[in-house]
C-alpha cells in the first residue's frame, strides 16, 4: 500500500472523560443540551448565544450557566431531557439518503432503524444516496460533534469500483494531492484490494467533505460506479449484512468516547 507519513501520536491515546449526566449534580448548560441530543456542546454554545434556550422559562445567554436535573431547559419551545443514549450502526444499503427528513426522498436511513430504539436518532455524518456502507447513528450529540469535527481527524476507508483500471501514478497522486474547487484533499493511502482487478482501490481517507472521495476520483477522470465505506471511526461492517442494523457494544462505544477511533 502507497501511502504519505501520518502523525502516528495524533490524538490517539489522550482519553477523555464520559459523559456526566444531569444526576450527577448541576452541569454546564451546553453539556445538557448535548446530551438530550440536540447538537454538540460547540453547537450549543451558538444556540444559547442566540438566545434561542430557556431555563425555567427565561432566557439564558449565559454559556457558564449550570442546570441540574430540576430545571426545564426548553430550547425553541420544546423542553428538553437527558435521553437515554442510543448507539446504532448500520450497513447502509444504496437508495437510502442520510438526512433525517427529506421530501424530495423515497427513503432515508431511519427507515431501516425505525424498530431499534424509541429514542430519536440522528446520522453521524452524511453518506450520499448511492453511498453503501459502515454509518453511526446516534442521540449523542456531544459524541457526534468529536467524529464530525476537522480537528479529530476521524479515520474512514472506502472501496471504490472505477469504470477503468487506476494507474499507479494517479493513485501517487491522489496520496500527494487532488486539487478540488475548494481545497487540496489527499489521501492517507490507496492499494488495490484485489491485485489482479485494478478497477477497485482501497482508499483511506480522513476528510469529512460531502462527497469527497467521488470528487477525488471525477477530478481524476474517472467514474465512480460503486463506492462502500468500510471503516468508520474503528467501526466496521464485519458480519453485518446490508440494509442490517446492530447496537454498539460497551467497548465500542467506550472506545468512541475516549477518542480511541484512529
Amino acid at each position: 500500500m502507497m501511502e504519505k507519513r501520518i502523525n502516528a501520536g495524533r490524538n490517539a491515546s489522550k482519553k477523555r472523560p464520559d459523559k456526566v449526566s444531569p444526576s450527577d449534580g448541576p452541569i454546564r448548560l451546553n453539556r445538557y443540551i448535548a446530551n438530550s441530543g440536540v447538537c454538540s456542546r460547540r453547537e450549543a454554545d451558538e444556540l444559547i448565544s442566540r438566545g434561542l434556550v430557556s431555563v425555567n422559562g427565561k432566557v439564558v445567554t449565559d454559556m457558564g450557566t449550570k442546570v441540574s436535573r430540576d430545571d426545564k431547559v426548553t430550547y425553541q419551545g420544546k423542553k428538553l431531557e437527558p435521553d437515554k443514549k442510543v448507539y446504532i450502526l448500520l450497513n447502509k444499503p444504496k437508495g437510502y439518503v442520510t438526512t433525517v427528513k427529506d421530501p424530495h426522498a423515497e427513503f432515508t436511513v431511519l427507515d431501516l432503524v425505525k424498530d431499534a430504539t424509541g429514542e430519536r436518532i440522528y446520522p453521524v455524518g452524511r453518506l450520499d444516496k448511492s453511498t453503501m456502507g459502515v454509518l453511526l447513528l446516534t442521540n449523542d450529540g456531544d459524541l457526534t460533534g468529536k467524529l464530525t469535527h476537522p480537528k479529530y481527524g476521524v479515520k474512514k476507508v472506502y472501496h471504490v469500483f472505477l469504470d477503468r483500471e487506476v494507474t499507479r501514478a494517479d493513485m501517487e497522486k491522489i496520496v500527494a494531492g487532488v486539487e478540488l474547487d475548494d481545497c487540496t484533499i489527499s489521501a492517507d493511502a490507496i492499494s488495490y484490494p484485489e491485485p489482479e482487478d485494478r478497477t477497485q482501490v482501497g482508499i483511506e481517507i480522513h476528510s469529512g467533505q460531502n462527497r469527497v472521495v467521488r470528487r477525488i476520483f471525477e477530478k481524476m477522470g474517472y467514474e465512480v460506479r460503486k463506492l462502500d465505506r468500510v471503516y468508520f471511526a474503528g467501526l466496521t461492517k464485519k458480519n453485518l449484512p446490508r440494509g442490517k442494523w446492530r447496537h454498539l457494544s460497551l467497548k465500542e462505544i467506550n472506545m468512541l468516547k475516549r477518542g480511541m477511533f484512529k
